[in-house]
């Protein structure tokens, strides 16, 4: 498993240009939108550029960000599709009942006869609650519900999750 503090964590999304003067407008994967510009610079997922950031507001549920560096629309507008990301570490801790999607990749996954089940994958929300993509065998992937009815255990420090099916694996 791969240290925490190794870990970045995706914040969100550039979803185009707003105004003529560099402002992106992001659609956000925080709380907050205005945490986008809480935890210091953000960086693209290859972690190669880096950015100061100013939030400036909101529009129709996109945070308005000042990015370093880019100082007009056409620079902004560049920046289409790109993805945000600050390192695990500069997050405060999670709350009771609270866990970052990121601390729970490449956990490893067993049920709760011990069966192992492969790894955590990603955590995918397509609406209707998080699930978890486990894998790593010859069987491909599997979806779970993120529920404390299937999820029973989880235990990061240790690097595992156990699981229990709600049908035959």
């Amino acid at each position: 498993m791969t240290a925490v503090s190794e870990k970045r964590v995706c914040l969100g999304v550039i979803a185009g240009a707003h105004g003529v003067r560099g402002l992106v407008k992001v659609k956000p994967f925080t709380e907050t939108p205005a945490n986008l510009a809480a935890y210091g610079p953000l960086s693209d997922e290859p972690g190669g550029r880096h950015w100061g950031v100013t939030f400036k507001g909101e529009q129709k549920g996109l945070a308005l960000l000042a990015l370093e560096g880019v100082a007009d629309r056409d620079a902004a507008q560049a920046l289409r599709g790109v993805r945000l990301y600050v390192e695990r570490d500069r997050l405060p801790p999670a709350g009771e009942d609270e866990i970052y999607h990121a601390d729970l990749i490449g956990l490893a996954a067993e049920t709760t006869e011990g069966k192992p089940l492969g790894q955590v994958l990603a955590v995918h929300n397509f609406g209707a609650g998080d699930l978890i993509e486990v894998g790593g065998d010859k069987k491909g992937s599997q979806l779970y519900p993120f529920t404390k009815a299937v999820v029973p255990e989880l235990d990061i420090a240790g690097g595992r999750i156990v699981i229990d099916p709600p049908y035959e694996v």
